[in-house]
């Protein structure tokens, strides 16, 4: 029988362990109970976090209890970063922001039963320590040297910045989560992505020092695309888990269009599929890669499992829209709204001729263009074919808008664009 482990390793989701088989052991003694941080650093997370967020999963389908740490504390502090110095957010946005996250977490995981998920706030222990505590409890147990050492905050003092005693001290809080969760719930296991790996171990450090015990820590790949480039951000930043953010459609897309060069990795990593599935997945992208059978699969599994199975039929109907393949009034508004950003977008009165409309979103550059194309049959208005005559009329007169006003023009199939309608 696979431990969660060995499906761990085979996925391709171990990378550092503080001791592999003291880890494994514990493991098949468990179930044990564990946790993952989540700084709330804004109102959403993106498909980055998927990585952690699914670990979590499985282990709880393995039978271990998780933790889910949305560090309302850590978050007005901030992780010490390359680029520098992070802006501190007012508190009340980043309790609002703590909120959002922990809904979003408990989308994907169980709530109930011996392997529910518990959320957890580290600004209920943090929040209550005084400073005398800190120093007195805890940074007694920190030295120096190995603080220094650790790579993003070595790298920092050697900039012009430099970096503030705050963000320096952000490792040492780390540490502090995992002491209280060990003392409170009995967590033995904090996991997390690799350039986590300094403040993973600060707490089974002290942990080790306060307590007497020792504690595990494991971490999962920085997730990066084949050609180095950072995941999980598209041509307009990240790509969010909020469907406000970023539309079920872009999300699916965003999936879709994986190099196949990533797409088995992102298979073992975000999806449930089986190793003799995803086996057969890639055999397929090595052999018929024009099929894209693989990033199929990654983008119905992901899109279904973060938004739904009706969100899904809606990017797949929507992919097929623009290609001028499919019905555009059985979508609905929140997908015709990311068309339109994905489109050339127009605001026009209904009182705009069609033959106005065309050439306003650029199809065309002159009437006479557009009344040869209606002549030649090549112009649709909401999937409707425009005659010489309806053009001459205007949108309000010929046209039956879809849901938010949105009216889709096209010229043949490849030439689209959206008007919306004004009032």
């Amino acid at each position: 029988m696979q431990t969660i482990l060995d499906e761990l390793t085979w996925r391709g989701l171990v990378v550092q362990t503080s001791g592999r088989e003291a880890l494994g052991t514990a493991l098949a003694d468990g179930p044990i109970s564990l946790y993952c941080g989540f700084d709330p650093t804004a109102a959403s997370l993106h498909v980055g976090h998927l990585t952690q967020v699914l670990t979590m999963r499985r282990f709880q389908l393995a039978g271990h209890r998780p933790y889910a740490l949305v560090g309302g504390a850590t978050g007005l502090i901030g992780d010490p970063r390359m680029s520098g110095e992070r802006v501190l957010n007012d508190e009340s946005i980043v309790a609002g922001w703590v909120d959002s996250l922990r809904g979003q977490i408990s989308r994907f995981l169980d709530l109930e039963g011996a392997s529910g998920v518990q959320m957890v706030n580290n600004l209920d222990w943090i929040g209550q320590m005084s400073a005398l505590q800190f120093l007195r409890d805890v940074g007694k147990h920190y030295r120096m040297g190995t603080m220094l050492a650790k790579e993003t905050v070595a790298r920092r003092l050697a900039s012009d910045e430099g970096i503030s005693y705050t963000e320096f001290s952000y490792q040492v809080l780390q540490g502090i989560d995992f002491l209280e969760l060990y003392r409170r719930h009995g967590v033995s296991l904090q996991f997390g992505g690799n350039d986590q790996w300094g403040n993973l171990i600060s707490g089974v450090d002290l942990i080790h020092k306060v307590e007497g015990k020792d504690a595990h820590a494991l971490t999962t790949p920085l997730v990066t695309k084949a050609d180095g480039t950072k995941f999980g951000k598209s041509e307009g930043g990240a790509v969010w888990l909020d469907p406000e953010l970023t539309s079920p459609y872009a999300f699916h897309q965003f999936w879709l269009n994986a190099a196949d060069a990533d797409v088995v990795n992102y298979l073992r990593y975000f999806t449930f599929r089986d190793q003799e599935d995803i086996a057969e997945l890639e055999r397929a992208t090595h052999e018929e890669p024009h099929r894209r059978r693989a990033q199929k699969a990654l983008a119905d599994d992901l899109t279904t499992l973060v938004h739904g199975a009706g969100a899904t039929r809606q990017a797949e109907a929507a992919a097929a829209v623009l290609f001028g393949r499919g019905e555009v009034r059985e979508l609905e508004e929140p997908t015709l709204e990311a068309i339109a950003r994905e489109l050339t977008t127009v605001d026009l009165p209904g009182t705009t001729a069609l033959v106005d409309a065309f050439t306003a979103v650029g199809i065309m550059t002159s009437k006479s263009q557009v009344r040869r194309a209606a002549a030649e049959g090549s112009l649709t208005v909401n999937g409707e074919k425009m005659d010489a005559e309806t053009i001459e009329r205007s949108l309000s007169e010929a046209v039956s808008p879809l849901p938010g006003g949105h009216v889709l023009v096209r010229r043949g199939r490849k030439a689209a664009a959206m008007v919306r309608l004004d009032g």
